[in-house]
C-alpha cells in the first residue's frame, strides 16, 4: 500500500510540474499565432514579441548574471562558449557581453532595441568572444585553444554541443523580432556562409542544432528572466516545433499540430504510467514513432519500424507527460498521451 501511494504521489508531482512549466507562458500570449503556418506564423509571432521594453546596455551586466545563473551555484553564472562558471562579483575583463547575432550583421552596435536585446546577448570569455567575432554559425574548423569544445575557420564558428540549440533558437528569435518595421534593419537567415549585412548563416545547420540540442531547464529559466525585464519571450524556447513550421515547411511536429487523422485505428499502449519501456500494439503497420513533451519539443524518434507491435525504450526520458505520435504505413497517424514515471 505504501508503494502504491508513493507511486500516486510521484505521478501527481510529474503532472503538477508539467503544468507549472506550461503556466509560465502567460495565458493567451500566443493566441494570435495558434493554428498558423509558415510566413503567417512568423508574422504573428513578430507582432507578439516586438516593441519590447528596451534595456540600457549597462543594464546587461546585471541581467546576464541572473539570466545565465549557474543552476548548481547561485553565486555564479555560466559563460556561453567555454561553459566556465564564474562568480557574480566578476566584471570586465573577466567576461564581456557577446552579441550572438553579431552587431555588424545589421549595424545596430550596442543601441536598442537589438543592441541591448538580452534574448541574444550572453556572457562570454573576452578572448573567446574576440575570436568568434562576427563569424557565421556552422560545423567544422580548427579546435579553439581556450574554448576547447568550439571549432572555427575563416567564415564560421561551431559552439560547444550543450549550447548549439540555445544559439539556434536565439538566431530564430532575432530573425522574427527584427523585421524592419520598427528598426532600420530587417534580419534574415540564409543557408550559406559567409554572409554580410543584415543576414546570417547557416540556416540548415541552425535547424539541425535546434533538433540535436533540445530546450532544457537552463534555457527555460533564461527565457523567464529576460521576459521579466523585457516583457517579451523567445517563442522558440516555448514552442521549438515552430522553428520547422516557419523555416522548413514542416508543421507536423509538436502537440499543437499533431492530431490523430485515423481515430478508428485500434492502438493500445501499456503500461501507463511507464517507467522504462512502452509497449505499442496496433492493427496497422507502424512506420515511425515520435515522442514530444508538453512544450511540443521532439525528444525521441524511432523510424523504419514496419511492424504492428513495437517496444519503445523510454528509460532516458525524464518524468512527466508526453505525447506519442504514431505514423502508419498507409500515411495516417495517431496521437496518444502517456506518463513517464
Amino acid at each position: 500500500m505504501k508503494t502504491f501511494f508513493i507511486s500516486v504521489i510521484t505521478l501527481l508531482i510529474s503532472v503538477i510540474s508539467a503544468n507549472i512549466m506550461l503556466a509560465q507562458i502567460p495565458d493567451g500570449y500566443y493566441d494570435s499565432a495558434t493554428g498558423l503556418e509558415g510566413n503567417e506564423l512568423k508574422n504573428a509571432l513578430h507582432d507578439i514579441i516586438d516593441n519590447h521594453t528596451e534595456l540600457d546596455y549597462d543594464d546587461l551586466w546585471d541581467v546576464l548574471k541572473e539570466s545565465d545563473e549557474d543552476p548548481n551555484n547561485s553565486n555564479n553564472f555560466i559563460l556561453i562558449y567555454t561553459g566556465r562558471s564564474i562568480s557574480k562579483s566578476s566584471s570586465y575583463p573577466d567576461w564581456n557581453r557577446e552579441h550572438v547575432w553579431a552587431k555588424s550583421h545589421g549595424d545596430f552596435d550596442t543601441d536598442p532595441p537589438a543592441g541591448t536585446d538580452a534574448h541574444h546577448i550572453r556572457p562570454a570569455d573576452v578572448s573567446v568572444n574576440s575570436d568568434r567575432g562576427s563569424l557565421d554559425f556552422d560545423n567544422g574548423g580548427t579546435q579553439h585553444d581556450e574554448a576547447t569544445e568550439c571549432y572555427y575557420d575563416s567564415d564560421s564558428w561551431e559552439p560547444r554541443d550543450a549550447v548549439k540549440g540555445d544559439i539556434a533558437r536565439m538566431m530564430f528569435y532575432m530573425a522574427v523580432r527584427y523585421e524592419g518595421d520598427d528598426t532600420s534593419y530587417d534580419l534574415e537567415l540564409l543557408d550559406y556562409t559567409p554572409t554580410s549585412g543584415e543576414y546570417f548563416g547557416k540556416l540548415s545547420t541552425l535547424l539541425q542544432w535546434n533538433e540535436d540540442d533540445p530546450v532544457d531547464d537552463f534555457e527555460r529559466h533564461r527565457n523567464e528572466v529576460v521576459y521579466s525585464y523585457q516583457h517579451n519571450r523567445n517563442p522558440f524556447v516555448d514552442h521549438p516545433e515552430w522553428v520547422n513550421c516557419i523555416w522548413a515547411n514542416d508543421c507536423s511536429s509538436g502537440i499543437y499540430e499533431a492530431r490523430s487523422n485515423n481515430p478508428s485505428s485500434n492502438i493500445k499502449i501499456f503500461p501507463d504510467p511507464a517507467i522504462s519501456e512502452l509497449n505499442i500494439k496496433n492493427n496497422l503497420t507502424i512506420s515511425s514513432i515520435k515522442i514530444s513533451n508538453v512544450t511540443g519539443q521532439t525528444v525521441l524518434n524511432a523510424n523504419n519500424i514496419n511492424n504492428i507491435n513495437y517496444n519503445l525504450n523510454i528509460a532516458n526520458l525524464t518524468k512527466g507527460i508526453y505525447f506519442l505520435i504514431i505514423k502508419n504505413n498507409n500515411g495516417t497517424y495517431n496521437v496518444k498521451k502517456f506518463v513517464k514515471r
